[in-house]
């Protein structure tokens, strides 16, 4: 059995070719019949705005992710700094555990730190101040207070600043902070992390035998995930949609 594991998809409407792909990886993951368990570790979706909204689209990746969990394979979700609002209604209805971020599980008998990625990015001060706010529970209860369409504004506003601040911060500032890195592998007392978040992908080998590991964001024709299984050890690899 197998172990894998994906990142920033970030789902939406406006793009019907990767939402297809993505319902094609289920079906292929089901067809191999191999998938123990499916770690989703964040911005699953470029938005949510509430559990309270749905739509056709929103249906049709549920039906997809509980197919797969009904057929045996454990499905992780863990927030990102997209979708922090993914809650336990999404999760009941689409056969999800929501998994807190960051999480230590056990491959092959090793911890491993498993991590959305952006709280690695602490020189991006701006950005650290945002999240806090964003993951605070009672700003999160007086956002899902709101009208759907209010949230909806909101969503696009945010959207939108975010588009126009990464325009003006430089690539090192919205990557990893290599002391940040190693005080969480420290802190959990673990030798390999696994995240997401900052679209570079790669495999980095640290000192004292540590390694992080970096899952890709899914365009419309490739996606990215990385696989573990008792022989193998854990592969990062990129494939067509």
């Amino acid at each position: 059995m197998a172990v894998y594991f994906i990142s920033d998809l970030h789902l939406e409407h406006a793009r019907p070719a990767l939402a297809q792909g993505f319902a094609n990886y289920l079906k292929q993951l089901a067809a191999k019949g191999d998938a123990e368990q499916l770690y989703i570790l964040g911005d699953f979706f470029e938005v949510w705005i509430g559990d309270d909204y749905s739509d056709p689209f929103v249906e049709q990746v549920k039906a997809a992710l509980k197919a797969l969990n009904q057929l045996g394979t454990e499905i992780f979700l863990m927030h990102g700094n997209r979708d922090f609002l993914l809650g336990q209604d999404f999760c009941n209805t689409a056969g999800c555990t929501l998994l807190p971020d960051p999480s230590v599980i056990q491959l092959g008998g090793e911890d491993v730190l498993l991590m959305h990625g952006d709280s690695l990015c602490t020189q991006d001060v701006e950005y650290m101040k945002i999240r806090q706010m964003f993951r605070n529970p009672q700003w999160q209860e007086q956002l899902l207070s709101k009208t759907i369409e209010e949230r909806v504004a909101f969503a696009r506003q945010v959207r939108s600043e975010s588009q126009s601040d990464q325009k003006m911060k430089s690539a090192e500032i919205m990557d990893v902070t290599p002391s940040e890195v190693d005080r969480e592998l420290s802190d959990h007392n673990v030798k390999v992390m696994i995240h997401g978040h900052t679209h570079r992908p790669a495999v980095h080998e640290l000192a004292d035998g540590n390694k992080r590991i970096v899952l890709g964001d899914w365009s419309d024709d490739t996606g990215w995930e990385i696989r573990w299984d008792a022989e193998q050890g854990i592969q990062l690899r990129d494939f067509s949609l």
